[in-house]
């Protein structure tokens, strides 16, 4: 009798998770189904955010001062970074790579040096590593945290890429997703 007990309770227990699975399946089913047409209609929307217009910079390196209207017609990469950052220069190379390959196709790319340290607002500190890096795109230095608010950023390095049209279409944080990121810089010049 105690078997016929037990075995009774497990198939309760098994065919109870096996109702309450059954529901969510179902309620994710639904939720996805209503939550693809929203996707693809965000996708085609012509709108989104903008790049903000360089403000605050203090001095550019590579580069005469830019405004967002120098990059009209082009697709361009937003780097917020700072030298002394290991995952931003481990990101670097990447970075410098994509301007070289894909620079006569139109990505413009600017990098928005923002400091942590009180020795990284030095400028000649910042030129050092322009060079060690072989940097040769522009390279803002927002000392004054006054880009970095205009992102509304939190973190080094951020990834900011934006459409001819100057609607940003991706944003990555961190290190990683050097695959998708490529893909999506083609994507935007195609």
């Amino acid at each position: 009798m105690a078997n016929a007990t037990l075995n009774r309770r497990q198939l309760l227990t098994y065919l109870g998770l096996g109702t309450i699975a059954l529901g969510t399946t179902i309620a994710c089913q639904s939720q996805s189904q209503t939550a693809i047409p929203r996707l693809a209609q965000a996708k085609a929307q012509p709108s989104g955010p903008r790049l903000p217009e360089f403000r605050g910079i203090e001095q550019w390196i590579n580069s005469p001062a830019l405004s967002i209207d120098d990059l009209q017609g082009q697709v361009t990469l937003i780097h917020i970074w700072t030298f002394a950052c290991i995952n931003c220069q481990r990101t670097i190379p990447s970075i410098v790579q994509w301007h070289r390959k894909y620079a006569s196709q139109g990505l413009k790319v600017v990098s928005i040096h923002t400091p942590e340290f009180a020795f990284e607002r030095d400028i000649n500190n910042v030129k050092k590593a322009v060079q060690k890096h072989d940097i040769t795109y522009p390279v803002a230095i927002d000392n004054r945290f006054t880009m970095w608010k205009a992102y509304n950023n939190e973190y080094w390095p951020h990834l900011f890429l934006a459409d001819r049209s100057g609607i940003i279409r991706y944003d990555h944080i961190g290190e990683g997703a050097y695959d998708t990121t490529e893909q999506t810089i083609q994507r935007l010049l195609g």
